[in-house]
């Protein structure tokens, strides 16, 4: 899957836009909007906090850290207290340092916004709306075209891939 980045200028091209695809067979789950606040979307899929923010990465990246911090403070433990390494506690202080690690990277995570729409800021608090399509590689040519051609004022802004997210 990757996803398809659009700017649509207001609410009613967004509705005939998403209309469209859904015709199409791109379903409502797959279909992100992302407005100024207190946009009212009339019923469009808002994107949600792991969209609009870094929280995915950033638990990824404490989830590798806190292990790797877990995996050193159970090796210097381990030694300190004159045990021979044992995989059981080991194992145990990976986990944990892990679980912390995400917890922490999760929360600092849901405070930034998302880097990846850092660009579209701008557009979107001058009313602006940002549609993000998910879709497959075979059919991202066909639903760009479908979209550019019919909806001439709607400007793609490209495509990423949805996962593994790149920092």
């Amino acid at each position: 899957m990757r996803r398809i980045y659009f700017l649509v200028p207001n609410i009613q091209i967004t509705h005939k836009i998403v209309k469209e695809l859904q015709a199409n067979g791109i379903e409502d789950r797959h279909i992100h909007i992302l407005a100024k606040r207190d946009t009212p979307l009339e019923g469009l899929n808002e994107a949600g906090v792991s969209i609009k923010t870094d929280f995915i990465p950033a638990v990824e990246r404490g989830v590798a850290l806190g292990g790797a911090t877990g995996l050193l403070a159970g090796l210097v433990g381990l030694r300190f207290a004159g045990f021979a390494i044992a995989g059981g506690p080991l194992l145990g202080i990976i986990i944990a340092g892990a679980t912390i690690g995400s917890l922490m990277g999760g929360l600092a995570g849901m405070n930034s916004g998302n880097s990846r729409l850092k660009k579209f800021e701008e557009a979107i608090e001058q009313g602006e709306l940002l549609m993000l399509v998910d879709v497959p590689r075979d059919r991202i040519e066909t639903i760009r075209k479908l979209v550019t051609r019919h909806h001439t004022e709607a400007e793609f802004e490209g495509i990423e891939p949805i996962l593994p997210p790149s920092y």
